[in-house]
């Protein structure tokens, strides 16, 4: 398919790239008396009717107290019934709002369905201030853009159908029943946890990457290496990103996230998969992963966000990665996000944010993953390709080619970067610069491991 792909590119030296029960009591009592004969009964009316007396109310008060304890399991499924139920309910009424209607189906190889739903039926447009609004037409692109490398044409999973959204739709992955079962909640599904990293440490969350910060930054693109690192715990993921983030590290810290993801919660699988984030409170209450919430607004019929990349990277194989940019179109203010080769994905608007309606103060590349000590030791969750960032090209995962967009929209080098692992014994990196790459990095490892408990 062409027009979004993975690149792989080559070098030679340099690396490219009981109810019954008290009834049935009675009715014995009584059947007893009614078995003797008249003198008999007479006879103990007169004489054992005070002891039978006490005794029918000790008994009485036995079956009851018994009926009351075996009622007390069929009460408490009931009301779990009901609690099911009611999750029921609100499972499909979510799904309704999320999953628009759609004018045709894909079904993907690896089980996904890829809704195609007209343009201004997204779910963007019940954001009550996009209501009505059309699409916008494309920016301009940041000067000193080029898109010049010989790249493999590649495709997401889905694509290799041999089908395609008509024009003037967006390709969405259908939110199933399942995958709300998965989350924690359904106010949560869609967000990450709520961690608020602090100079790139947070429990529970494991950073290695690259940044700047201290100046004001419109932007920034990289080339990432696409792997299939293993999560070992179901609520664990996987990522690696590029981070543009404005704000303090508190309650007000707002981000635009994209890059590729292993989440088995949140997809159901451990594919690499092409996804986005954006927050305005820390990932509180506002924004979501991909087209999970009203915010991003997709232009192009092409990327489904959410969606599976194929192919990936192996060990001492071939290398494959996707092409990322984030930037701030200088005349309307709203940030675009491109996807490989040069294709426009869609737009976050400004109005959407509250610092990064201006710029961003710092931006980050690298991987995360989260470490949920589930087994009472650290994680094996592999970031990358789950190796070190010192076994290099073909073995340890990359990013290639950082930049950053500047106040009048041109395309910069790092300059006065920083590199922070947050356990280098468990994930670790290292960056460099060359006039192939210019500023990359190899980062990285295997989590648990005897240097990492």
């Amino acid at each position: 398919m062409k027009g979004y792909s993975v690149s792989w590119t080559k070098h030679k030296n340099e690396p490219f790239f009981a109810a019954h029960h008290t009834t049935r009591q009675h009715k014995c009592i009584q059947t007893s008396y009614q078995n003797h004969s008249p003198k008999l009964a007479a006879f103990t009316s007169k004489t054992t009717l005070p002891i039978i007396l006490p005794a029918f109310v000790v008994l009485l008060l036995f079956v009851t107290s018994v009926t009351s304890v075996l009622s007390q399991p069929i009460a408490n499924q009931t009301l779990k019934a009901g609690a099911e139920l009611n999750k029921l309910t609100r499972i499909r009424a979510h799904l309704k709002k999320i999953n628009k209607p759609s004018v045709k189906t894909i079904k993907s190889p690896d089980g996904d369905l890829i809704d195609c739903v007209l343009s201004h039926q997204q779910p963007a447009f019940d954001h009550p201030q996009l209501k009505g609004q059309k699409l916008l037409d494309p920016p301009e692109r940041p000067k000193g853009y080029t898109n010049e490398e010989t790249v493999v044409e590649s495709f997401q999973l889905w694509a290799d159908s041999g089908e395609t959204c008509p024009e003037g739709t967006v390709p969405i992955r259908r939110t199933t029943k399942e995958d709300l079962l998965r989350a924690s909640s359904i106010f949560r599904f869609g967000r990450k946890p709520r961690s608020v990293r602090r100079d790139s440490s947070s429990t529970g969350h494991e950073h290695a990457v690259v940044f700047v910060n201290g100046d004001q930054y419109y932007g920034a693109k990289a080339s990432i290496n696409v792997w299939t690192p293993v999560v070992t715990d179901p609520n664990e993921f996987s990522l690696s990103q590029i981070w543009v983030i404005a704000g303090s590290f508190g309650n007000d810290l707002n981000t635009i996230e994209a890059g590729w993801q292993v989440s088995p919660e949140l997809y159901g699988d451990n594919y690499p998969r092409f996804f986005t984030y954006w927050t305005t409170d820390a990932y509180q209450a506002t924004g979501c992963y991909n087209l999970l919430c009203s915010g991003f607004i997709q232009t192009n019929n092409k990327i489904a966000i959410g969606a599976a990349i194929s192919p990936r990277s192996g060990y001492n194989n071939r290398q494959f990665d996707i092409g990322v940019m984030v930037w701030k179109d200088p005349k309307h203010g709203h940030w675009w996000l491109e996807f490989g080769s040069g294709l426009l994905v869609g737009y976050w608007p400004a109005f959407l944010f509250s610092h990064l309606r201006n710029h961003a103060g710092m931006i980050q590349f690298g991987g995360e993953i989260v470490n949920s000590r589930s087994r009472g030791y650290h994680t094996g969750t592999q970031m990358g390709s789950g190796h070190f960032a010192e076994e290099g090209f073909g073995k340890a995962a990359y990013f290639r080619n950082l930049q950053v967009i500047d106040w009048d929209n041109n395309l910069l080098p790092l300059s006065n970067i920083h590199q922070l692992a947050d356990h280098s014994n468990c994930y670790d990196i290292m960056a460099a610069t060359n006039n192939v790459w210019g500023t990359y990095f190899y980062y990285g490892g295997p989590g648990r491991n005897i240097r990492c408990p």
